[in-house]
């Protein structure tokens, strides 16, 4: 297979870049997340209640959790091409939380480059679509189109 580099990434558009390993969002994650982002909403963080009360019989994770584990599995992949200085979130285009998470599954991240556009010297905007797939689950946890701003390293002068 061709390397991902600036130079083949054009060659990549369209296809997909990889799959990465299952990774098990429990109960511990989500209330650590909770914790960070002061959203402890009880379908994620309350146990028994969740049983009692929420359509799903158990917690689920936050949408922003779910999202937030992207840009970590994508680099798991090894997405970024090779002599990458410095990769930046960008921002997304859009973003569905398609089903929920439930504490305990385990979910993994399917990713797909969409576009490349040279920004300047060394300087691109990568738009990749990310489906994060749950285990044993038909549909997604999430679909989402990432944007990152890669930053190739410039061979220094008589190197």
């Amino acid at each position: 297979m061709t390397a991902l580099t600036f130079a083949t990434l054009e060659n990549f558009v369209g296809k997909e870049l990889g799959v990465s390993e299952w990774v098990a969002v429990d109960q511990q994650m989500i209330d650590k997340f909770a914790d960070c982002t002061g959203d402890r909403q009880w379908i994620h963080v309350d146990i028994e209640r969740a049983r009692r009360e929420s359509p799903f019989r158990t917690p689920i994770a936050h949408g922003y959790l779910t999202l937030s584990l992207v840009a970590t599995l994508a680099q798991d992949l090894g997405i970024m091409p090779e002599n990458t200085q410095a990769a930046f979130n960008y921002g997304l285009d859009k973003v569905r939380f398609v089903a929920p998470v439930k504490a305990g599954a385990r979910v993994r991240l399917r990713t797909t480059l969409m576009s490349v556009e040279e920004k300047g010297p060394g300087q691109y905007l990568m738009k990749a679509g990310n489906t994060v797939e749950i285990d044993g689950d038909e549909r997604p946890a999430l679909v989402a189109e990432t944007l990152v701003m890669l930053y190739e390293r410039r061979r220094k002068a008589g190197a």
